[in-house]
């Protein structure tokens, strides 16, 4: 889950970043936000499956990392006196 939740933090970070350089330059608001979700407009169909199970398999991975853990830890109380 750390994973995933540095991943949304460092997309936002950058938008973020973009957003208030194309505001500084004098772009409005509206022209910024264009501009920020571009590579997700001309994206063809395949790109969009492939963005899809990259996003997918790294979801599934921290919610398996994760409940194997959290199984691990109730393993080990339940064995320990």
């Amino acid at each position: 889950m750390k994973i995933l939740g540095i991943y949304i933090l460092i997309m936002g970070v950058l938008m973020g970043f973009s957003l208030s350089i194309d505001l500084f330059l004098g772009v409005g608001m509206r022209t910024s936000l264009k501009n920020a979700f571009n590579p997700f407009r001309v994206m063809e169909a395949v790109e969009f499956v492939v963005i899809f199970l990259l996003v997918f398999s790294l979801v599934i991975e921290s919610v398996r990392s994760f409940y194997q853990k959290r199984n691990v830890k109730t393993n080990n109380s339940e064995k320990q006196p």
